[in-house]
């Protein structure tokens, strides 16, 4: 896995220093009303982030709570991004989101990053219009830099898409290669999914109704109402007060890298909404939460979690995404984890999910080893798992 540099996750201890307010507000550096109780440590801040993010009590009502609480989640692997909903949701439930994503109430689509995510049909399209113009480029040059598509190609290869699913909505993109190859279009592969993620970003298409859990498209204009413009700074205003009230605490770099949004941006949208924002400093980083919360105190529950590398917790930032990897045992360089063991917010081996007959879990420890209270914690999260899946469950430690 991957370690930004300067983590605080290197120090148990940490250097605080509360931020007071200003007279004049800068849109460069802007300050915030103190925190009372700003946390001790890296490892604090991980547990403050779980509690925030609801993947411990109290959690969500619903799949639908989540989304809308996180404004986005990570959606690549849908169905292990099903579970990183349900595990911050009161009673898990594969059917609550499949529900949702089968009436459009949430839209998987390309937003935020050149990634999947879910989010809620009210939030998609201002969310996507403030955060394409740095996205969309990236996935329209492999367009023509890899795929060798010119712009008529695009151009063509788009109004026949729309004329399908205007006509037949919820095609896969298997369904969709074959109406392109009828008319003369032989487009299929990453060809057709960077097609497809351009046309996402350009709102013209998002996804359908799923069928039999397999991903299908429609057009943008039938899935979504519309919905009034919402101004450039008003975007960026709303982006990043839910960002820091979900997410945070966290940093202006956090929400930069989350958004693909220039710092410049990021201190914009924050300049605006910092009045209903708290902050604190810790190891000479400016960190943003929720007006009013405060670092947990006492165990939380439930301890252990297996989660996708993927998971909101881990791909919800960058400059201080190791504060989940306090002592840091986690392997430098490139990320080679498909997903995380944690106990108490911290990292304690690497995970791999295995689903046949049964769901098994294959844990290495970082240590070594695990101690007996973290491996109850895990055995509990893959019991946790397993009941969401309708398997039987099975935890191997690996030394």
């Amino acid at each position: 896995m991957s370690r930004s540099p300067k983590s605080p996750s290197s120090c148990s201890g940490g250097r605080i220093r509360l931020r007071g307010v200003l007279t004049r507000m800068s849109a460069r550096t802007p300050t915030s009303t103190p925190t009372s109780s700003p946390p001790r440590s890296a490892r604090d801040l991980a547990r403050w982030r779980l509690r925030g993010q609801q993947l411990v009590t109290p959690h969500a009502d619903s799949s639908g709570g989540v989304v809308r609480h996180l404004l986005a989640v990570q959606a690549e692997n849908a169905g292990q991004a099903a579970w990183a909903v349900a595990c911050r949701s009161r009673r898990p439930d594969a059917a609550n989101l499949a529900g949702l994503l089968d009436r459009g109430t949430v839209i998987r689509t390309h937003v935020l990053r050149p990634t999947w995510h879910f989010v809620a049909t009210d939030d998609v399209a201002w969310l996507i219009e403030v955060t394409a113009p740095r996205v969309r480029p990236v996935v329209f040059r492999q367009l023509g830099e890899v795929h060798g598509l010119g712009a008529d190609d695009v151009d063509r290869a788009t109004q026949l898409v729309l004329d399908v699913l205007g006509g037949e909505p919820d095609r896969t993109r298997e369904e969709l290669a074959q109406h392109l190859a009828e008319a003369g279009m032989e487009l299929a592969g990453q060809p057709l999914m960077h097609l497809l993620g351009v046309l996402e970003l350009d709102r013209l298409v998002c996804s359908g109704s799923p069928r039999e859990g397999v991903h299908t498209y429609a057009r943008f204009e039938d899935r979504v109402p519309a919905a009034p413009p919402v101004d450039r700074d008003e975007a960026l205003a709303r982006l990043a007060l839910r960002y820091f009230t979900s997410h945070g605490p966290a940093t202006e770099r956090d929400l930069a890298y989350w958004a693909t949004l220039t710092l410049g941006d990021v201190r914009r949208g924050l300049a605006q909404v910092q009045h209903r924002l708290d902050s604190f400093e810790l190891d000479d980083r400016t960190y943003w939460h929720a007006q009013g919360a405060q670092p947990p105190a006492g165990e939380q529950q439930p301890a252990g979690h297996l989660l996708q590398i993927l998971d909101e917790l881990y791909r919800g930032y960058q400059e201080s995404r190791m504060v989940l990897d306090a002592d840091g045992l986690v392997p430098t360089g490139r990320e080679s984890a498909i997903g995380m063991a944690l106990v108490d917010g911290q990292m304690v081996g690497s995970m791999k999910r295995t689903v046949g007959r049964r769901v098994r879990f294959d844990v290495v420890p970082y240590r070594g080893s695990l101690s007996a209270v973290e491996q109850d914690a895990l055995q509990a999260a893959a019991a946790r798992y397993g009941a969401f899946l309708g398997l039987e469950h099975e935890l191997v430690v690996r030394s």
